[in-house]
C-alpha cells in the first residue's frame, strides 16, 4: 500500500522542493480543451480515416500547446458516440442518428487511446436533458422516446428528458454506469445545460411531473422552482456516487454558466446583472454542489471581457474564488475573447495577461479551460503567446484532495538503452496505487535534482515504461511515476549520458 512510503516522500519534498513555478509556468495546472461534437457539420462527409485524421490533427495541436484534457462530447443529445446498447449512434457521427459508421470504429474509444499515448486525460462530456436541436430532427426508430415518450418533454422547437421525472434519471446514471464501466475514462463532464435556458413567454411544461412528484419529495404546490433545484440536486449527488462506486478515481466535473446569481437579488450573488442564472433559470444550485462535496471539480464559463458592462470578467473570477468551497476551480476562457478584444473606444486590446495573472495569482484556482479547443487554429497568436510563455513547460494535474493525495511507488532500475530511457513499474497493491504515468526530467550533469521545475519536464507518458531521448550529453534522467490522479512518487535513480 501506499502508506508506508509517505514518510520518504515527505522527506523528499522538505529536502528538494523550491519554487512551484518555473517563469509563468506552474508544476500543477489544470489545462483543459473543450472538443465539442453537437457543432460538427463536417464528419457524416468524411471516411472512417478521415475522421481519424481530423480528430490526431487537433489533438496533436493541444499536445503543443501542453493540454492535459481533453473534455470530448459524447453524448450531445441522448445519442452515443460510443459503442451503445442504451442509446442510439449519433448523427454527428454519419449524420443519420442511429446509423453507425462505417468501417465500424467507436470515436470516443479512439479518442481515449490517442489522449493516453499524449501523455493526456480524456474527460467524457455527457449533456444530461437535451434530446434534439430543433424540430426538423429525425430520432432514430430505437430511441427512448419512443418506448418511454413519458419521460420527454417539447420546450419550443426543442425536446428535453424531463428532469422531474425519476425515470429520466434512472436512464441517464444507467447509461453513464455504463460508459464508466467500459472505458478508461479520466473524468465525467457537464457543462452549463441542466434545465434549459428560459425561452420568452414560455413557461417549461413540467405541471404535470410536478403534480405528480412534489408531494412526495416534500414540496409545496407553490414550491415549483425548489422543486426543479431539487431534482438536478438528486441527480449530480446520485451519479457522483455511482461513479465513484465503479471506479473511485474516476473525476465528476461540471462546468457552469458564469453567474450563480446576481447580487442584486441575492445579497451572497456576484457583482453581475445577467439575464441568466444558474440557480433561478437552469435551477443548477452550483455552490450547493461543492459545499457537499457532489464534484471534484468546477469550471464557470467566463467568456466575458474584462470591463464588461454587465457581467465582467474580473469581479467573476473573484466571485467564484471566494465561493470555491475547496473543490478544484478552473476558469472557463473563451479563445476568441483575449487578445483582440474591442474596448468601448472600439480599439482592440489584449487583455490575456490580465486574466492569467488573476488566475494564477489566486490559490483557489488550478487552471483553465479553452473553449472550444477547435478553434486554436484559427488564432494563431493566442496559440504563440500560450505555447512560447504561458503553457510552455508541461504541467501535472492539481491534486485532488477528497479522492487520494498518496503516491505510489517510485520506479526503478532506470537504464540508458540504445537511445532510449527504460525502467521498471512499482509493484501495487490496488488501481489506485498504480503507476499509470512516467515523468520524464532531465538536469544538468552537475545540476541538483529539483522536480518542482517544470522546465526540466521532458516528457509525460502513460502506460509505457520506455522512451526515446535525444542524443544530447553532459546531462542526467530521472523518472517519477504518477497513479491515476498524478500523485508523484519520490524519483528513481539517476542515469547520466
Amino acid at each position: 500500500m501506499k502508506i508506508k512510503y509517505l514518510i520518504s516522500v515527505l522527506l523528499f519534498v522538505a529536502l528538494g522542493a523550491s519554487s512551484l513555478q518555473s517563469g509563468n509556468n506552474p508544476k500543477r495546472e489544470f489545462r483543459g480543451a473543450w472538443y465539442p461534437t453537437v457543432v460538427n457539420t463536417t464528419w457524416k462527409n468524411m471516411t472512417t480515416d478521415e475522421i481519424k485524421a481530423d480528430i490526431i490533427h487537433h489533438l496533436d495541436i493541444f499536445k503543443k500547446l501542453n493540454i492535459n484534457a481533453v473534455i470530448f462530447q459524447v453524448r450531445p443529445q441522448a445519442d452515443a458516440l460510443f459503442v451503445s446498447e442504451l442509446e442510439p449512434w449519433s448523427r454527428f457521427i454519419t449524420g443519420v442518428q442511429g446509423k453507425a459508421p462505417n468501417p465500424l470504429f467507436d470515436p470516443s474509444q479512439f479518442v481515449i487511446e490517442e489522449c493516453h499515448k499524449r501523455g493526456m486525460e480524456f474527460h467524457a462530456w455527457f449533456n444530461p436533458y437535451r434530446v434534439t436541436s430543433n424540430k426538423n430532427e429525425v430520432l432514430a426508430p430505437n430511441h427512448l422516446y419512443f418506448s418511454k415518450p413519458e419521460l420527454f418533454l417539447q420546450y419550443g422547437p426543442q425536446i428535453y428528458f424531463d428532469p422531474g421525472r425519476p425515470g429520466s434519471r434512472e436512464h441517464l446514471k444507467k447509461v453513464i454506469a455504463d460508459f464508466v464501466a467500459r472505458y478508461d475514462v479520466d473524468a465525467i463532464h457537464f457543462d452549463d445545460y441542466f434545465y434549459p435556458y428560459r425561452l420568452p413567454y414560455l413557461e417549461f411544461p413540467d405541471e404535470e411531473s410536478f403534480l405528480l412528484y412534489h408531494r412526495a419529495d416534500g414540496f409545496g404546490r407553490f414550491d415549483k422552482n425548489n422543486w426543479r433545484r431539487n431534482n438536478v440536486n438528486i441527480l449530480v449527488k446520485e451519479l457522483n456516487e455511482t461513479i465513484k462506486s465503479i471506479k473511485p478515481w474516476v473525476k465528476f466535473g461540471i462546468s457552469p454558466f458564469g453567474v450563480w446569481r446576481n447580487n442584486t437579488v441575492d445579497p451572497n450573488g456576484s457583482e453581475s446583472s445577467s439575464l441568466q442564472t444558474n440557480y433561478d433559470d437552469l435551477f443548477a444550485d452550483i455552490l450547493l454542489w461543492t459545499k457537499m462535496g457532489w464534484i471534484d471539480y468546477n469550471a464557470p464559463q467566463l467568456y466575458w471581457e474584462i470591463g464588461h458592462s454587465r457581467v465582467s470578467y474580473a469581479p467573476l473570477v473573484k466571485w467564484w474564488s471566494k465561493n470555491s468551497n475547496g473543490v478544484n476551480l478552473y476558469i472557463g476562457q473563451s479563445i476568441s475573447n483575449q487578445l483582440e478584444i474591442k474596448n468601448r473606444n472600439g480599439d482592440l486590446v489584449n487583455q490575456l495577461f490580465r486574466k492569467m495573472e488573476m488566475v494564477r495569482n489566486d490559490s483557489n484556482i488550478q487552471g483553465n479551460v479553452w473553449w472550444s479547443g477547435l478553434s486554436f487554429e484559427n488564432h494563431p497568436k493566442l496559440v504563440d503567446s500560450l505555447e512560447t510563455n504561458y503553457q510552455r513547460y508541461p504541467a501535472l494535474m492539481p491534486k485532488y484532495k477528497n479522492i487520494d493525495t498518496i503516491p505510489p511507488k517510485p520506479a526503478y532500475n532506470l537504464k540508458y538503452v540504445k537511445g532510449y530511457l527504460t525502467w521498471s513499474s512499482p509493484e501495487f497493491a490496488t488501481e489506485l496505487d498504480r503507476a499509470v504515468y512516467y515523468v520524464v526530467y532531465r538536469f544538468g550533469a552537475g545540476e541538483t535534482i529539483n522536480l518542482e521545475n517544470p522546465s526540466k519536464i521532458v516528457s509525460i507518458i502513460r502506460d509505457a515504461t520506455k522512451f526515446r531521448i535525444d542524443g544530447k550529453r553532459g546531462v542526467k534522467y530521472v523518472v517519477t511515476a504518477l497513479d491515476r490522479l498524478q500523485n508523484e512518487s519520490i524519483p528513481s535513480n539517476s542515469v547520466s549520458r
